[in-house]
């Protein structure tokens, strides 16, 4: 395919702004898909994707229009799934900026927009859903130009829902978007500059020097933006090919994992998957590998050939880390290999999750298993369920944090409950992350408020037109419960929101355990700032008061740093009247059988043991009393 035909782009906008509505319509018109095979989201394979309306996982499909090969990718909106969008954005040179005509513009759009700037990537603004009684089309414009600095006639009004100007996206696509440029033609245009280049143009040519080896054949280089298990077939590689050719059957090596593959089978989307022999150079495709899971092949890796590798891998690889976790338990301790095998099946589609075995003297076998954020959380339990039949118990999520002993020795905690004595502790240091909420101007002081509640601090205030972009930090841990919930509705749901991880900071914090008669139970445990504790210990044990089940015998509900109590609660016993037997006024005999009876209770509360329910490990995601 000649390069100067060639468009790549994706989609980019905040939840439910109609991104993967608008790749319908595009492949509907393009003739992509036959109108007896069209449904709406169809790039959106996963029914829980359907089901709530979100994209999860990017997809990418090629597509023809007037003499021009389109190659779409699909990116997924939410925060939780933003390293994906990064990576889509290095793959394709334009992107179709999005922006809901009722809601104008939101945080996750903002992100978006920032992530495009970076990779200096043309940008055509998309006001969707104009036929809407609810659109406001003239200011949702003037956001946009106050954002992206263009004109009002650069941005194209549509209705995805309907197709109303769809085809003058496809059109500003074609005249628009700056074809792939070629490696060949960088490499010869840096080498005639010479010593005359500027550091800037000095950087492009290091960054494409495999693409002119000594005897003009460029290496191959190609950017794996997604990866997925089949059951069937093994790894598949959606990859952007930068420069070099690739055949089918030809040997591939991963340069950041270090491994090798073969590449059974390559082709092209559309949006099922069509062999092809090569693919070319600009072109976006997948290729089929006898790799046995994605963690061989992650995304952001640079693909070479091993016959003839590239010397220098393409820019922007980082190995995506979970910052959070959460124990999961099976209800039966049967069901422990059943949850343990499916977990192993899902990281093979998911290179972000992590799992390693967890043992809890209440719950039995479990595993903790790390997630890119609160959604991700919800899905993989969701998938647990419904696709594995699992009925599980999930713990309070928490995230990672960073120790020092009084040794120098380093450690990186992943709950309370590996925390060492607090004697042998220097320091420990929680993840902070920057935030951006946006949100109508009249409600900047509750959200300031729910900021300092939340042990943040605001860094910076600015407005587009009559919306507040509130800048702030905050610590990771303060966000994970129900800091989205609140927000919502301390906003009436108007505010949308977006984050990112800043660093580790050191501050005063301390593990709260939890003892229910007595006993310390360690899936309870939390970490948090040493201000805190007493009012979360407080709410804590509120709540295990309402979930816990009343027994024979009184039972004590504690928080507790290390030995010193902080807070209490007690559920009263059964009270059984023994002396209803008694037909006489006889108090000797009454008394008598009410001291067996204060007797029976006082061995009970030595030895007895407390059924702790399920719902008493989720009580701290809803901690405001709701």
């Amino acid at each position: 395919m000649d390069h100067s035909k060639i468009r790549n782009f994706c989609i980019i906008a905040h939840i439910d702004h109609g991104k993967s509505t608008l790749a319908d319509r595009m492949m509907e018109l393009t003739g992509t898909v036959a109108k007896r095979e069209m449904k709406s989201q169809l790039l959106d394979s996963m029914e829980l994707e359907r089901e709530k309306g979100i994209t999860i996982k990017l997809t990418p499909v090629q597509m023809h229009y007037k003499g021009y090969e389109l190659n779409l990718i699909d990116t997924p909106g939410h925060v939780d799934f933003s390293y994906e969008v990064s990576r889509s954005l290095q793959a394709v040179e334009t992107a179709i900026l999005v922006v809901d005509a009722t809601q104008g513009i939101q945080a996750q759009t903002l992100a978006n927009v920032y992530l495009a700037l970076e990779q200096d990537l043309e940008i055509i603004p998309v006001i969707n859903k104009i036929d809407l009684p609810a659109a406001d089309v003239e200011k949702v414009s003037a956001q946009l130009v106050n954002l992206l600095g263009c004109k009002p006639e650069d941005i194209i009004g549509v209705s995805a829902k309907t197709g109303l100007n769809v085809e003058k996206v496809l059109d500003a696509i074609v005249e628009k978007s700056p074809a792939p440029q070629a490696g060949a033609a960088i490499c010869s245009d840096s080498t005639e500059r010479g010593s005359a280049s500027s550091s800037a143009e000095k950087s492009v040519a290091t960054d494409f020097s495999d693409a002119c080896p000594r005897n003009n054949r460029p290496a191959l280089r190609a950017l794996i933006f997604d990866s997925y298990f089949d059951d069937y077939r093994g790894v598949v590689l959606y990859v952007r090919i930068f420069s070099g050719t690739l055949h089918k059957n030809s040997e591939i090596f991963m340069m950041a994992n270090h491994t090798k593959g073969l590449a059974l089978e390559i082709g092209s989307l559309t949006p099922k998957m069509s062999p092809k022999d090569t693919l070319e150079e600009g072109e976006i495709g997948y290729i089929v590998t006898n790799l046995k899971t994605t963690r061989e092949a992650k995304v952001g890796d640079t693909v070479t050939l091993v016959k003839a590798p590239a010397t220098q891998p393409l820019p922007g690889y980082k190995n995506v880390l979970p910052f959070v976790y959460a124990g999961f338990f099976p209800v039966s301790n049967e069901d422990y290999k059943t949850l343990k095998d499916a977990i192993e099946k899902l990281a093979l589609s998911d290179s972000a999750l992590q799992y390693e075995p967890e043992n809890s003297p209440v719950l039995g076998f479990g595993l903790r298993i790390g997630f890119l954020g609160l959604l991700h959380l919800d899905i993989i339990r969701e998938r647990l369920e419904r696709e594995f039949d699992l009925d599980l118990v999930v713990t309070n999520p928490s995230t990672n944090y960073e120790v020092t002993l009084n040794d120098g020795t380093e450690m990186e905690i992943k709950s309370a409950g590996d925390l060492p004595d607090q004697t042998q502790v220097l320091e420990i240091r929680e993840p902070w992350v920057k935030g951006e909420i946006i949100v109508p101007s009249n409600m900047i002081g509750n959200v300031l408020n729910l900021i300092i509640e939340k042990r943040g601090r605001q860094t910076n205030l600015s407005y587009i037109e009559d919306r507040a972009v509130i800048d702030f930090e905050a610590p990771m841990a303060n966000l994970l419960t129900d800091f989205y919930d609140q927000l919502k509705s301390t906003t009436s749901g108007y505010a949308s929101f977006n984050y990112e991880l800043a660093d580790y900071r050191a501050e005063d914090l301390v593990r709260v355990d939890f003892l229910v008669a007595g006993q310390r139970i360690d899936a309870l445990a939390i970490m948090c700032h040493r201000s805190e504790s007493e009012r979360i210990g407080r709410e804590v044990t509120k709540k295990l008061k309402e979930v816990i089940p009343r027994q024979s015998f009184e039972v004590a509900l504690q928080a507790a740093i290390g030995a010193r109590i902080i807070s209490r609660e007690t559920i009263g016993a059964y009270r059984k009247d023994v002396t209803v037997k008694i037909h006489t006024g006889d108090r000797d005999r009454k008394a008598k059988l009410l001291n067996k009876q204060k007797r029976g209770k006082a061995r009970m509360k030595r030895f007895g043991k407390v059924d702790i329910p399920s719902e008493a490990f989720t009580v701290m995601l809803k901690r405001d009393g709701e």
